[in-house]
């Protein structure tokens, strides 16, 4: 690092005022301050907050968090992929396959991401602004694996030019990036982003799937189920190879089809504990949307004779289940796009997972509602805080009435 430091130093006054190629100081001092501390510290008069931490480490973190989930997602893909061919192989033959077919999601998601970011940058003659660090990851986590790698590459550019620089960029976004690239493919090639085929490689072009595989998730299965099936067997919910029942277990850990980094709660929740840890993401947020989600879930289970057979779902498994625990943990709690009042995070975290559960209850079509629960969130935010804010100044000014 020292001998790429020193030639930064070198051609650095090529890029600065007057220099050669001035007119790219900002994508050069971008790449600089991504790669090494910036030199610069804040006035030392004014009102500036101090600490050892800028946007690039916090980003960091969050990316170090999702770490865990995106590991084993690539696992969980090369297992998937085998467990639908009835091939038996190791752990490491399944995670290379998982790992083959993950980067290009991510090389591509940071690609198109990055390079829109670097237009924008010399358009705007800004240094860059790390806040793709995450939204660059976040991308390939949550979609199928699948899923055409010229789709995620639209879908990150229309996600950056639209979910981030028309409103100024990081910091003055009302949506959620990645949530919104996600939206637009669910919307826009709905083909590739739902159904029984999209979540297992290979699954959706047939090749060498064993009989009676299909791919499908728990919560889709689960959509599909009659009430006389509930009344003969109860809540099951099948591998789709030799009807060997998924546990709540399974669902867990993660050993389920499902987008990249969602499968597993475990792995999320080791994230979570490195956000709630390092002071990045609230944890009030994370606990009031389980909490949200498991209130609804229980309320739902003692209404009689439910619409469909969400009604009957024990409330931990929409936890556990579809990316509930994934959006909760990493995206509800966006600093950016939450609610910033410690009040109003509570309401926010709470409403963000009683709408995923509603969502998913009353509209079984569509079984998952996480993306649309935390866009809706996101809009709403702002509402929240102004509410919070406006009930402590009236009561401020009861307390300075009665002084008087």
């Amino acid at each position: 690092m020292k001998g790429l430091e020193k030639y930064f130093e070198k051609i650095k006054p090529n890029f600065e005022k007057g220099g050669k190629y001035e007119k790219w100081g900002s994508v050069f001092e971008s790449f600089e301050t991504f790669l090494f501390v910036p030199a610069k510290t804040a006035p030392k008069r004014g009102a500036h907050i101090r600490d050892a931490i800028d946007t690039k480490r916090l980003m960091i973190i969050v990316v170090i968090a999702l770490i865990p989930s995106l590991l084993f997602g690539m696992w969980n893909t090369g297992y998937q992929h085998f467990l639908s061919t009835g091939t038996d192989v190791g752990f490491w033959q399944e995670f290379l396959y998982g790992f083959i077919k993950v980067m290009p999601l991510v090389l591509v998601s940071y690609i198109a991401g990055l390079g829109t970011e670097f237009v924008f940058v010399y358009i705007k003659k800004k240094e860059i602004e790390e806040g793709f660090l995450v939204s660059g990851l976040l991308i390939p986590l949550i979609v199928p694996v699948d899923v055409p790698l010229w789709m995620v590459a639209v879908a990150t550019i229309l996600a950056v030019i639209l979910g981030k620089e028309v409103f100024g960029g990081t910091g003055m976004n009302i949506f959620n990036p990645a949530l919104l690239a996600r939206a637009f493919l669910f919307f826009g090639y709905a083909k590739k982003m739902s159904g029984d085929k999209v979540w297992i490689s290979g699954l959706e072009k047939g090749q060498n799937v064993i009989d009676g595989f299909s791919g499908a998730t728990p919560l889709a299965q689960f959509a599909g189920t009659t009430k006389e099936q509930l009344a003969d067997g109860g809540f099951k919910i099948f591998d789709g190879l030799h009807n060997n029942i998924v546990s709540a277990y399974d669902m867990f850990m993660g050993w389920i089809p499902g987008s990249v980094g969602e499968t597993s709660t475990l792995m999320i929740l080791i994230g979570a504990a490195i956000l709630v840890y390092t002071g990045v993401a609230s944890w009030k947020i994370m606990l009031s949307g389980f909490l949200g989600a498991s209130a609804i879930g229980l309320l739902l289970n003692i209404l009689p004779d439910g619409m469909n057979p969400y009604f009957e779902l024990p409330f931990y498994y929409h936890l556990i289940s579809g990316g509930l625990a994934f959006g909760i943990v990493f995206m509800a709690t966006d600093p950016v796009t939450s609610a910033q009042t410690e009040k109003g995070k509570w309401i926010y975290g709470a409403l963000t997972g009683v709408l995923i559960v509603i969502i998913r209850v009353f509209n079984p079509g569509y079984p998952e509602g996480t993306m649309l629960a935390i866009l809706l969130m996101n809009a709403f935010a702002p509402l929240i805080d102004h509410y919070i804010i406006r009930a402590n100044v009236k009561k401020r000014m009861k307390r300075i009435k009665v002084n008087a």
